[in-house]
């Protein structure tokens, strides 16, 4: 069930992750059950096209079942789910078996005579009385959530008490009607929160049943795809103004008074160095003063503060956020991050957060963003916009020009062929162009066709896979080759070597997104993976629940072992890329949570912890042309900024403990902020 509502949060893989560390082999495609014809028939679909499908039926006892099946380029999820029920309706025992991306998806949960709830996952397992509580199911198909869903309902404003832990309530919102098979239909918004940060929208028929969700990835009935981007932007529409109210909270006169910040250390991203014992005055928006400490006289009406013990730091980029999501804007302020790049937004989502941000009604970072385009295919990325040829591949890039977008970002499945013409388009358009390697090419051969910057460690690593590796990039191939082959690579080797130099000498940049694949390639399932752990006691119980995996399934007589020697090659590479000159840009591909931990990678690889940190705040400014406003502690810029409790030249994970953020010369309270968001307190 808690993986029910983070469908729409999905980027490389399919988020219903469960892991191996536990039970047995997981089971196979084959023995899982097969719906019946007359079972109902929902669909996974995006922009993109349909992606997989979910069955519901009931059995001849009464029993519910569940099918789902699922291909998102490559990950793959085959599981089924069977529900009994007691005499008041409520689950008694839960099966769910199969596999997802991240191996064994196999639950169990039932209640004994004496009423106590036993359940077991993959990762974890307990056991409690079960009282009036409701257990959430850690993975499972999506539809399932049906029921949890009718339970809350008819609970009302009141709620129900969830096991393992957390509480649920739904919140019923407008009504509105969409064209189906059988003509028009009335469905409902509505909201359900506990299960994650923020509350997550859904629809619900006239009667009150689960219709469906929309969004980046939407789960409606078979014959009504046709509605689920009307569905999207209601839902949006809706959650605006939730967020309007909740910006305008902070965006206000008072917290617009100059600032002095005296006796701080900062961080100069320019030299890559920090300076101790300075003052910086924030005033109109702008870094207006930067000298010793001491010497710069607070203005009539200002707020000063200490800055004893503290570093103050050019607020934090995430060189890879998608964002889309208007509580996830406001929960990467509360963990200081003030600038993105997002490479891969909807339009029509980028165009509202921008107009919606300079009114005022939208508390979020700035940034630049990339549309990504792929070949229409099944294997398409999600959100994608799809073309059919080269022709139709420059069309895009135009489209992405005339709706005033940074840059396009290519994907697996384009026709390597299609790439040099596109790309020169895109250049002559002033266009920066990215992305993922397409199948068939190898990293340096795209970068000659024109890319300026490469995505993905993963794809890095294509340059020294075996040609049947690369010739499957668009496939699970993209990541199960560096993992195969990853721990065998010279790094060294004269062939890397003249790689790494072409792309230095180039100033080709590197989005090496570290933290996708650490906890896939290194998790066994005992321990939240090193991203997550800082946020494990203030994040709500079912985020962090979801976060502890045990990694990718192991193939081919490998160990885990194995992929953890893998993973250390690509952070290796990383620091031969950076020695070769190739700018470093620090992204994460997930909530923006990660990002500190993406730069302890980064000194892991040897960098500096000065060197580390310009790869979030001066590095990406440079990347998206915004230096000239962001990325430094200078006079004239644009005040964003970060005020962060303790020495980070010593310690750079301290830049978890942001005290304030400044954003746009607006003085933030960063504790505030992040129990807006959904964060209780300050992560460790």
């Amino acid at each position: 069930m808690r993986k029910f509502f983070t469908a729409t949060l999905l980027s490389f893989t399919a988020a219903t992750a469960l892991a191996t560390a536990v039970h047995a082999e997981p089971v196979k495609k084959e023995d899982l059950m097969v719906a019946p014809e007359d079972a109902r028939h929902y669909v996974i679909v995006s922009s993109a096209g349909k992606h997989g499908d979910v069955w519901a039926w009931e059995k001849a006892n009464g029993d519910h079942a569940y099918r789902m099946s699922m291909n998102l380029r490559g990950w793959i999820t085959e599981t089924d789910q069977t529900t009994s029920y007691g005499p008041d309706g409520a689950p008694v025992a839960i099966d769910i078996r199969g596999f997802t991306d991240s191996g064994d998806a196999s639950e169990t949960f039932r209640v004994d005579d004496q009423g106590v709830a036993h359940w077991k996952t993959a990762v974890d397992g307990g056991s409690a009385p079960l009282g009036t509580r409701r257990y959430s199911t850690y993975g499972g198909p999506w539809l399932a959530g049906e029921d949890d869903l009718a339970a809350l309902i008819a609970a009302g404003e009141a709620g129900i008490d969830m096991l393992p832990s957390g509480h649920a309530s739904v919140t019923l919102g407008e009504t509105t009607e969409i064209e189906g098979p059988d003509g028009p239909e009335t469905v409902r918004l509505a909201f359900v929160q506990g299960y994650g940060f923020s509350p997550s929208p859904f629809w619900l028929r006239e009667d009150n049943s689960f219709f469906g969700f929309a969004g980046g990835m939407g789960l409606v009935p078979e014959g009504y795809e046709g509605s689920r981007e009307k569905l999207k932007e209601l839902q949006e529409a809706a959650t605006a103004k939730m967020v309007a109210d909740v910006s305008h909270r902070f965006l206000t006169a008072e917290n617009k008074t100059p600032t002095l910040v005296d006796n701080v250390t900062v961080f100069d991203s320019l030299e890559g160095t920090y300076l101790t014992g300075r003052s910086v005055l924030v005033q109109d928006g702008k870094v207006a003063a930067v000298a010793s400490a001491g010497s710069i006289a607070a203005p009539a009406g200002a707020t000063v503060i200490d800055g004893s013990g503290k570093t103050l730091v050019p607020g934090l980029w995430d060189a890879h956020q998608h964002v889309g999501g208007d509580w996830g804007l406001i929960q990467n302020l509360a963990t200081g991050m003030t600038n993105y790049r997002s490479p891969g937004s909807y339009v029509e989502d980028i165009l509202s957060i921008d107009q919606r941000r300079a009114a005022g009604d939208l508390l979020a970072p700035e940034g630049k963003v990339s549309i990504i385009v792929d070949r229409k295919d099944p294997l398409a990325g999600q959100g994608a916009t799809t073309v059919s040829s080269v022709e139709e591949a420059i069309e895009a890039v135009h489209m992405i020009k005339d709706k005033g977008m940074w840059g396009v970002k290519f994907y697996t499945s384009m026709k390597p062929e299609w790439i040099a013409p596109a790309a020169a388009e895109a250049h002559k358009l002033g266009l920066h162009v990215h992305g993922h390697i397409p199948a068939g090419m190898r990293p340096i051969e795209a970068v000659r066709a024109g890319y300026d910057e490469i995505t993905h460690i993963n794809f890095i690593m294509m340059q020294a896979m075996p040609q049947e590796v690369v010739d499957k990039a668009n496939t699970a191939a993209r990541l199960e080759g560096p993992a195969k082959y990853g721990k065998d690579v010279d790094l060294d080797s004269p062939e890397m070597t003249a790689f790494y130099k072409e792309l230095g000498e180039r100033g080709t940049y590197i989005d090496p997104t570290l933290t996708v694949w650490e906890p896939l390639m290194t998790s066994d399932g005992s321990a939240l993976p090193p991203e997550y752990a800082p946020f494990a006691k203030v994040a709500p119980p079912g985020v962090v629940s979801g976060w502890k995996i045990a990694g990718y399934p192991l193939f081919d007589g490998l160990t885990r072992e194995d992929f953890r020697k893998s993973f250390d090659k690509m952070v290796g590479l990383v620091g031969r890329l950076h020695d070769a000159g190739a700018p470093i840009v620090a992204g994460t591909d997930g909530w923006g949570l990660e990002l500190v931990r993406e730069l302890e990678l980064y000194e892991e690889a040897g960098l500096t912890n000065a060197e580390a940190l310009q790869t979030a705040t001066i590095a990406p400014a440079r990347l998206t042309g915004m230096d000239d406003r962001f990325g430094s502690v200078t006079e004239g810029k644009v005040a964003n900024l970060i005020l962060v409790n303790g020495d980070v030249s010593q310690d750079i994970t301290r830049l978890r403990h942001v005290e304030t953020v400044f954003l746009d010369g607006y003085r933030l309270d960063a504790q505030e902020l992040r129990e807006a968001s959904g964060l209780s307190g300050m992560p460790e």
